[in-house]
């Protein structure tokens, strides 16, 4: 090391050249403002480049440990940046209360008897829910989806054919709700378990207009207004017999009970419910698939007058041991639940017909 040449230093960012000596261990290093550093002689080293200044020095040491400096003549694009924002969930009046529900639409309803069919899981509230999909075989349970649902919209879950109905008959659905970044009501952890008759993807009559799908659709309900549906318990022995059964000499059917002129708006819709009168024949049909048919027969009436507010429905149904009564109750309760309903008048149908008025 001589007096004019080019050193760095080791210890520190920088260097300069060597302006003379102190003694055996001191160098003076005289930097780019012309400024002698004194400087221990172990301390610096020779350097060869023709740039030793501090920033040579420092991109030297960057490189080094693999940083990466950007280049001042690069054109950045800022509309390139990944989209990291997310909306917040709208919200909608009346959404607070959980309103959750399984659907089955048919990818084909024209072509039933050989449609595919998507599952959904719809949620009509404010709230997020995770949602885990089960079904079961036996007491063996298998995991066909999970994930979250955001608020007020619906999620695609699977496609399935009817070679997987056999294993779809016993379905878990469980629900957790929350709303993110605000505060919220908690809500219960909903564990809804039910099971679907595979024969019901065979009916077209099955499938019914819906506010959720422009087609129509086999929707299941897993929570609503907070509350799971309370399940319709049956006697098979009472339902057989109540189907079956001729109009008995106390219920004798009025002449009003014909059908009214359709311009005749005041008029109420009468239907009577009884299977001798909606079919001619019950053969192959199970009792199952007699209240199916008459619970089809009400919810048809009511979505036929759904756009009639004040029109008046009656449906007669018999007063027997009060099996299909129970049914269309049931059915009114939780279905249309929007629509108030009430014992028909005795003096024009007798003791077994519910009136219904839509709203």
């Amino acid at each position: 090391m001589k007096i004019g040449d080019k050193v760095k230093f080791v210890s520190e960012v920088g260097g300069g050249k060597v302006a003379g000596f102190q003694g055996n261990n001191i160098v003076l290093v005289e930097d780019e403002d012309g400024f002698q550093i004194p400087t221990p002689i172990n301390d610096v080293v020779v350097v060869n480049e023709e740039d030793y200044s501090t920033s040579k020095i420092v991109a030297d040491k960057v490189q080094k440990k693999g940083i990466q400096i950007p280049d001042d003549d690069f054109d950045y694009d800022p509309s390139e940046r990944p989209v990291t924002f997310k909306a917040p969930a709208e919200e909608r009046k009346g959404g607070d209360k959980l309103n959750a529900y399984i659907a089955f639409v048919p990818m084909d309803v024209k072509a039933i008897t050989s449609s595919r069919f998507e599952t959904y899981i719809v949620n009509d509230s404010n709230y997020y829910i995770h949602y885990i999909y089960m079904t079961a075989e036996g007491n063996s349970w298998t995991l066909r989806a999970a994930g979250e649902v955001d608020p007020n919209t619906k999620l695609f879950v699977e496609e399935f054919g009817r070679e997987d109905l056999a294993a779809m008959e016993h379905i878990t659905v469980q629900l957790i709700a929350y709303k993110r970044k605000k505060p919220f009501l908690k809500k219960p952890v909903i564990d809804s378990e039910f099971r679907i008759d595979p024969v019901k993807f065979y009916k077209l009559h099955t499938f019914e207009e819906n506010d959720f799908f422009e087609q129509p659709a086999l929707i299941h309900t897993i929570v609503e207004n907070d509350q799971l549906p309370r399940p319709l318990v049956i006697d098979p022995k009472a339902l057989k017999k109540e189907m079956m059964q001729k109009v008995k000499a106390d219920m004798p059917r009025p002449v009003s009970h014909a059908p009214k002129p359709k311009d005749d708006k005041d008029a109420p819709v009468v239907v009577d419910l009884h299977i001798n009168t909606l079919l001619d024949s019950t053969a192959g049909m199970s009792n199952s698939d007699i209240l199916n048919y008459q619970l089809d027969k009400v919810r048809n009436t009511i979505f036929e007058y759904k756009n009639q507010k004040g029109r008046k429905i009656v449906f007669i149904h018999g007063k027997g041991e009060g099996v299909l009564r129970q049914a269309v109750i049931h059915e009114l309760r939780y279905r249309f639940k929007n629509m108030p309903y009430q014992d028909a008048s005795f003096q024009e149908y007798g003791y077994g017909a519910t009136q219904v008025t839509i709203k």
